[in-house]
């Protein structure tokens, strides 16, 4: 029996449903208040699956002498955690599975991301040793993390299907994604400008051919309670119609007593509206409010060699009143795809995303080891928008004895950001991390925003995928980008502009495949990202700095088998160093060099046991030119290593235990090397049971994140630290219907 497919045994019994969970009645999702709210609807619905699991049993029971046994029989996506046989985006190169891909990738399903109940991006990637985690839940942070060592670029490093988006301060909802994918390193072209980080492209559930109707109810520490509904199908005439509904409402008391609350609906939509011609549409909606957030601590003024002992991030003490991060996201697309012929598509996409944030935030100005700061508030509204337009022609051709897979196409994007004429940072008070925040505020609610930038991108791109044999490939790409950014004070003015045509953005590679599941590459890519706009914390606040230019090298291997999979990678990325100096001005001088190897592994030990493991090793460094030539680059650890392990029980059938582990290599702070964050080490279990009440699969899930509650600074940005988050709790209830 193969792993990936096991089989359970249940007997099937009728059993009514609850009037207020009947499938005739209204859906128990509202975005309304209603005497049975998200804590009444959760408990009732645990309480009643449970009454019928008891129930179920007893019949069971009753009849096993004279029913014979009914067997179900589930199937799992695929054998092993790493998915390579995964779809990716590629950007310029269309859609490949990762094991096609000459780059690093990652995938993380929906299905993972249900089991371990993650919270924000660090948890998607936890599993995943080239991912350092720079987030927090609840805070404007929540999206943030590091790939080898690089910060991923919020303005460039994020999209929806392909589609980009501006990150900043968005959590998005990860119950209405079919995955999320990570490519890593340079994208310049695959997706134009962007940080050497990666790229983080968040995949919306589609339509499926067969119907999809469940209903789940979770709780997390310390009193938040979700609802999420999910509908899918096909109907019309030959089923030329699908859609896909997903809508979350979640709302509670977070860890550190504040709140959140959020509402959040998807919808997907297609048409084959001829036999070769095909429609799609996907839209997302979120509204989020969270308060009490814990503030960031920075650590610019601080004199000192040696961080304070650490505290916990559920300590409430540090927060100060007024504190809140209110989000209000939207993302619409629309696209047309057209069969030329039997090996040629062409494809044509719109998307217009926008953003708005008000956000008062604390920061802590760390002053010395005894834990004294120097309390300084936030308080803005923020918002960006988002258009781009792509088409895109896919084929295979012949010459001679060569194949040709070929992709053509161009886009137009522009970015346009707004931000706050009247802006409050000040002053409030000090305090200390070991003491309550008495510090008061009185948050400002007239903020005028006014048009700060524009940011334009204009690109063509062309790659060949040349088959030389059955074993052998190669792949050629370049893309021409005209970039173009202008800036505009309070009244309108232009006061800044910057424009580079004819950019060129090559990538090379090299692949070979010894047998139909491998795949040995070399490859190389170039990019260009956009310069920063230098923010308040500096000295030349304002100031609107060039691109920076980055280089990426790797080498790798990747196979995958029905009961194993392995990956490695050796990599070097040089890239323009950018940092503030000892007078704070934040600088771009000299580069920073990133090189190490990445490896990974999953498999299966019998027909219960399967585990799976990641290393990183990490060598950075300033070099030429820098002021700090030799030191390593703040926020890049040189070790991280992950381990994953999970267990089929055998007298229990459905239900599966997992636990997980990862190491964080210490990490330097800033460019001076000054402080040097420890390395730690978060483990976190979980269990999911599967079964079925009356005729109706039903899921069970349970997990505790950072099990032994470990304190620890974790790196957040150049000069900013947060405590680790605590230990939280996670349930939840999936139904099928």
């Amino acid at each position: 029996m193969s792993p990936g497919r096991k089989k359970s045994a249940a007997a099937a019994s009728v059993l009514s449903f609850p009037s207020f969970l009947s499938p005739s009645s209204p859906s128990p999702v509202s975005f309304r208040r209603s005497p049975f709210g998200p804590p009444a609807r959760a408990t009732l619905l645990v309480l009643w699956a449970a009454t019928l699991v008891g129930r179920t049993h007893a019949q069971e029971a009753a009849a096993a002498a004279s029913l014979p046994t009914v067997t179900v029989t589930a199937e799992s996506q695929d054998g092993t955690q790493q998915h390579l046989g995964a779809k990716v985006s590629s950007g310029a190169l269309g859609a490949r599975s990762q094991l096609e891909t000459p780059f690093s990738t990652s995938v993380v399903r929906g299905e993972d991301m249900a089991e371990r109940q993650v919270s924000k991006l660090g948890d998607v990637f936890a599993l995943d040793a080239s991912v350092s985690d720079n987030s927090g839940a609840y805070s404007a942070w929540a999206s943030y993390i590091t790939v080898r060592g690089l910060p991923l670029d919020w303005q460039n490093g994020y999209r929806i299907n392909g589609q980009p988006f501006l990150s900043y301060a968005i959590t998005l909802p990860y119950e209405h994604f079919e995955q999320i994918e990570l490519l890593k390193g340079s994208s310049g072209f695959m997706y134009g400008f962007g940080a050497p980080g990666g790229i983080v492209n968040y995949v919306t559930k589609k339509p499926t051919d067969q119907s999809v109707r469940s209903i789940e109810v979770g709780y997390k520490t310390a009193g938040i309670w979700s609802e999420h509904v999910d509908l899918g199908g096909r109907f019309g005439t030959d089923n030329r119609f699908g859609y896909r509904l997903n809508a979350t409402h979640e709302e509670g008391k977070t860890y550190n007593d504040g709140n959140v609350r959020r509402n959040s609906v998807s919808l997907g939509l297609d048409a084959k509206l001829t036999d070769k011609l095909t429609w799609t549409f996907d839209t997302l909606y979120q509204k989020r409010n969270t308060s009490g957030q814990t503030p960031s601590i920075y650590l610019g003024s601080y004199t000192g060699t040696q961080l304070p002992s650490t505290i916990s991030a559920s300590n409430q003490s540090l927060v100060g009143p007024g504190q809140h991060l209110n989000t209000d996201f939207r993302l619409y697309s629309t696209g047309l795809q057209y069969q030329l012929a039997p090996d040629w598509t062409l494809s044509t996409s719109y998307s217009h995303s926008s953003a708005t944030r008000s956000r008062n935030e604390g920061i802590a100005y760390l002053q010395d080891a005894g834990g004294g700061y120097d309390d300084y508030r936030s308080d803005s509204a923020e918002g960006h928008r988002f258009n781009q337009w792509q088409a895109m022609v896919n084929g295979k051709l012949r010459t001679g004895d060569f194949e040709h897979r070929i992709t053509l196409g161009t886009s137009w994007q522009k970015q346009v950001n707004y931000y706050s004429s009247n802006a409050v940072y000040q002053l409030i008070g000090t305090g200390s991390i070991f003491g309550q925040n008495t510090n008061g505020y009185a948050t400002s609610t007239d903020f005028r925003t006014y048009r700060n930038s524009d940011i334009t991108q204009r690109a063509l791109f062309a790659s060949d995928t040349l088959k030389l044999s059955d074993r052998w490939s190669v792949l050629a790409g370049l893309r021409s980008t005209t970039y173009e950014q202008i800036g505009y004070d309070t009244t309108g003015a232009q006061n800044s502009s910057y424009r580079k045509s004819g950019v060129i953005t090559p990538t090379l590679a090299l692949m070979y495949k010894p047998a139909p599941d491998t795949m040995l590459y070399t490859s190389y890519v170039e990019s260009l990202e956009p310069g920063s706009t230098v923010s308040t914390m500096y000295a030349n606040n304002g100031q609107l700095l060039n691109p920076l230019k980055s280089k990426q090298y790797e080498l790798g291997v990747k196979t995958e088998h029905d009961r194993w999979s392995a990956t490695a990678a050796l990599f070097r990325i040089e890239r323009g160093a950018e940092y503030a100096n000892s007078s704070n001005v934040l600088v771009q001088d000299g580069r920073s060099i990133y090189q190490g190897l990445e490896v990974g592994a999953s498999t299966w030990l019998g027909s219960q046991w399967q585990i799976g493991g990641n290393l990183m090793l990490l060598d950075s460094s300033y070099e030429r030119g820098s002021s700090y030539i030799g030191n390593r680059v703040a926020g890049a650890p040189k070790l991280v290593a992950t381990a994953q392990v999970s267990y089929l029980v055998p007298q229990v059938p459905g239900l599966k235990l997992s636990a997980d582990m990862k190491y964080t290599g210490n990490t330097m702070l800033n460019a001076s090397n000054q402080l040097n964050l420890p390395g730690y080490t978060v483990a976190n279990i979980g269990a999911s049971y599967t079964t079925r009440i009356a005729g109706h699969s039903t899921t069970f899930r349970a997990a505790i994140n950072n099990v032994t509650n470990r304190r620890y600074w974790e790196y957040q940005y150049d000069n900013y630290i947060k405590p680790g988050d605590p230990r939280t709790f996670s349930l939840s209830a999936k139904l099928d219907f």
